[in-house]
């Protein structure tokens, strides 16, 4: 029997307790930035007076200290800025001015978006925007109009340690530490179930065999908590616990199928027999997997991010404050795995050596 001295040693535990608790305190605690949650009016027309009511989340403009301005961007070139920003509460601001005359092109209707900035928390953009109609009168008021030619301004600000206000996810964007970090350290584990198994074929040491069993239990479990937290997400984002998504439907098959791993091996009393059987159906398992949650729901629309043309957390959601959390917590959990693995390892090698000392005798 070889000697795993790694199992036995606590400071890599430790540091899997440290990490989840900072995982679980940053991402908890740590404050969202202000977004921008709806405007009043999505329909302008060039030429004219327009009043625009803006709410936002956790924006605390009606502090004296932040200097807040505000665009409508049509592209790169088309800025009009907002002559005048009245914040009516903290989170509340109205918007007033006259758009410029003309818009660029010959289309009847200009998409814009809204974008609010100050030095503090930097830019809030309203991607939904405008739409903006072409005026067809030619008796405008060009004394009050704006025009297309301002630019952007002050793009200075002072960095903070907050997460990103992501779309419709809100403060569900917390979810990314739990949900997402425990299915990266569930492909983990079942990784090293992988090379086990096939250690085990290429030896048929039964060792490699309780490390293999070990690891996969334990990947199933985290397995189903990455389904329960994803579950609770999409309630919170989608209205409903499960919906009839091909990432959804994939990643339950796949868990059913290392469902069956467990199942299979129980039903065999035959030490050597479960051994070889396992381990085959734990290499096929894996091969299995990577199509069914990694291939096939990019074929057919998702609603899940990462899918079917539906673009994961990246870019402008997942930011350096989203990965300072986000990393840690796949070492963390990962870790974790691998510590309630090592104990059922212990159990598994102890019944080894039990088998070993009968066979002897």
């Amino acid at each position: 029997m070889k000697n795993y001295g790694f199992v036995y040693k606590s400071w890599w535990k430790i540091l899997g307790l440290l990490v989840l608790l900072y995982v679980f305190i940053a991402g908890f605690w740590v404050p969202l930035r202000p977004g921008i949650l709806s405007v009043s009016e999505l329909q302008l027309k060039a030429g004219e007076p327009y009043s625009i009511d803006v709410a936002t989340y956790n924006g605390h403009f009606n502090d004296p200290t932040k200097e807040l301005s505000a665009y409508i961007k049509i592209d790169s070139v088309h800025i009009t800025k907002v002559p005048y920003v009245m914040v009516t509460e903290r989170n509340s601001i109205n918007l007033r001015g006259t758009l410029p005359q003309s818009t660029p092109g010959k289309e009847e209707w200009t998409d814009a978006v809204l974008v609010l900035h100050d030095k503090e928390d930097g830019f809030l953009v309203y991607p939904p925007g405008f739409v903006i109609e072409r005026s067809q009168s030619t008796t405008v008021d060009m004394i009050n109009a704006s025009t297309w030619s301002d630019q952007i301004t002050g793009y200075e600000f002072k960095w903070s340690f907050k997460f990103p206000f992501v779309g419709n996810l809100y403060e569900t964007v917390r979810n990314t530490f739990f949900h997402v970090a425990i299915w990266m350290a569930q492909f983990v584990l079942l990784f090293i179930a992988l090379i086990y198994s096939i250690r085990y074929l290429r030896s048929e040491e039964l060792v490699y065999d309780a490390v293999a069993s070990s690891f996969t239990h334990v990947a199933v479990g985290l397995g189903a908590l990455g389904i329960i937290t994803g579950s609770i997400w999409a309630k919170a984002t989608w209205g409903t616990y499960w919906t009839d998504d091909p990432k959804l439907n994939m990643s339950a098959v796949a868990m059913m199928i290392y469902l069956a791993y467990s199942i299979l091996r129980s039903s065999m009393p035959d030490t050597d027999k479960r051994a070889k059987v396992s381990a085959a159906y734990n290499i096929f398992a894996f091969v299995a997997m990577i199509p069914l949650i990694f291939i096939i729901p990019r074929l057919d629309d998702s609603m899940h991010p990462g899918n079917g043309g539906n673009p994961a957390l990246g870019g402008e959601d997942m930011d350096s404050t989203l990965r300072l959390v986000f990393y840690p917590a796949i070492i963390g959990y990962t870790l974790l795995g691998v510590w309630i693995s090592s104990l059922l390892f212990r159990l598994r090698r102890l019944e080894i050596a039990r088998v070993n000392r009968f066979l002897r005798d």
